[in-house]
């Protein structure tokens, strides 16, 4: 059986306190944190195709941009502005990365300088997608092909080397730049985390990802198999539950 995406997750220095922050800027349910982790769920109307935001403690420092953040959607300028405002208040900053006026989106930091755009409203490519409308990231085309096969998610962008998916069932996009992809430097701060049935085979899911173009990492946690996609960013997968 094809593993489901169960959480994007966050490495953060105070998981409870960025907990807090995306929680209030995304209007997500924010569950009890503690030193070592918390996560937000989204309201069912959100169109986040089931997934959770996850924040587990790392004290890895941050080198260089992010290879992948989110994307924000407005429904007016208003509410682009409303949501800017509101991410200064609970503690965000502008950042920038390069970003030219015209372009229309306004990009931000966390309060652990994870960056994060807010895209202005009116964006085709967003239309049907929830608050977060990407994780936009930077990677290969051959990484978009994987993570289109290992989720069961079609392609709904593949041109120019550029490529993104999505669920069957809507929701946030996952999109992908294409060449040139930055060299990677450490550890990812957002990385993706699968899980299975209850009735799933892990040691078969995990040859099957590996068929696909996967390595097996060294270590994981909490019960959870470390593996690398096709570009070495680190993914988990859950033990069935």
């Amino acid at each position: 059986m094809t593993s489901r995406l169960f959480a994007i997750c966050f490495n953060a220095t105070r998981p409870a306190d960025l907990a807090r922050f995306w929680s209030g800027v995304l209007d997500w349910e924010w569950t009890d944190g503690t030193d070592t982790a918390a996560e937000i769920l989204p309201p069912e109307a959100d169109g986040a195709a089931g997934y959770r935001i996850r924040f587990l403690a790392s004290q890895a420092p941050k080198t260089g941009q992010n290879r992948a953040h989110f994307d924000l959607t407005s429904t007016s300028p208003q509410d682009q502005r409303q949501t800017v405002a509101r991410a200064l208040e609970l503690g965000g900053k502008h950042i920038d990365v390069g970003q030219l006026p015209e372009e229309g989106h306004v990009v931000l930091a966390d309060p652990d300088g994870n960056e994060f755009c807010v895209i202005a409203a009116g964006n085709k490519f967003l239309a049907d997608t929830g608050v977060i409308g990407a994780l936009a990231c930077d990677g290969t085309q051959e990484v978009g092909y994987f993570w289109s096969a290992a989720l069961g998610w079609p392609l709904v962008w593949d041109q120019d080397q550029e490529t993104a998916i999505q669920s069957p069932d809507g929701g946030t996009k996952i999109t992908w730049g294409g060449p040139p992809v930055a060299p990677k430097a450490g550890t990812n701060r957002l990385y993706l985390e699968l899980a299975l049935p209850a009735d799933a085979d892990r040691e078969a899911e995990v040859e099957r990802l590996i068929a696909l173009g996967a390595t097996r990492g060294d270590g994981g946690e909490d019960g959870r198999v470390l593996m690398l996609d096709p570009d070495g960013n680190e993914f988990t997968l859950r033990r069935p539950s």
